[in-house]
């Protein structure tokens, strides 16, 4: 049986890479986003991922991992920019920007731990396919609490579908790149 724990911490120091790798490029632009743009951008990601395995063809060139990595990524923003509220200006360096990354996928990793246990690794069984349906329903569920001002009356609130939506999209991580060593 695979390393479950093993498997995400590879596929999230992939993302966190990405992430720092971009933070040299960019710095934490993100910060001026309000959280209602990176559900949307999360939103065209996960929308992409259909579409490629709908149509079978990517015309820009780049794959399915890429964008299940960008959603992990802008999910952790989200989770970032819920904590702190946005910003007009770019107001973390780097160094804390990656350590509130941390942080919030330490806690992301936490509650698929949680969740592994209780749902005895069902993801192992589902489809990447269904990741991406399960994440578009959770983008649709966190636009209508966006949009009641982030009130609920039963669901679990916004940080909590930001958090599913990373776990999805590292499972499809680690099924898409089951082919690669286990070790990194």
């Amino acid at each position: 049986m695979p390393n479950t724990e093993l498997q995400f911490d590879n596929a999230i120091a992939r993302c966190r890479d990405i992430f720092a790798a971009k933070l040299k490029d960019y710095g934490p632009s993100w910060r001026l986003m309000r959280p209602q743009s990176i559900t949307d951008q999360i939103f065209i990601k996960a929308n992409r991922v259909r579409s490629l395995e709908v149509k079978g063809e990517s015309w820009v060139g780049e794959g399915i991992l890429p964008e299940f990595i960008a959603m992990v990524n802008y999910g952790i923003i989200g989770l970032i920019q819920l904590e702190k509220g946005y910003s007009d200006a770019k107001d973390l360096t780097s160094d804390e920007a990656l350590a509130l990354y941390d942080s919030h996928m330490a806690a992301t990793r936490t509650l698929m731990l949680a969740k592994n246990h209780d749902y005895d690794e069902a993801w192992r069984l589902m489809r990447v396919s269904s990741y991406t349906d399960l994440i578009l329903t959770k983008l649709m569920r966190t636009k209508e609490i966006e949009d009641n001002n982030g009130q609920t009356n039963v669901s679990e609130g916004i940080d909590a579908n930001y958090m599913d939506i990373i776990n999805y999209a590292v499972f499809g991580i680690i099924k898409l790149t089951a082919d690669e060593t286990s070790e990194r």
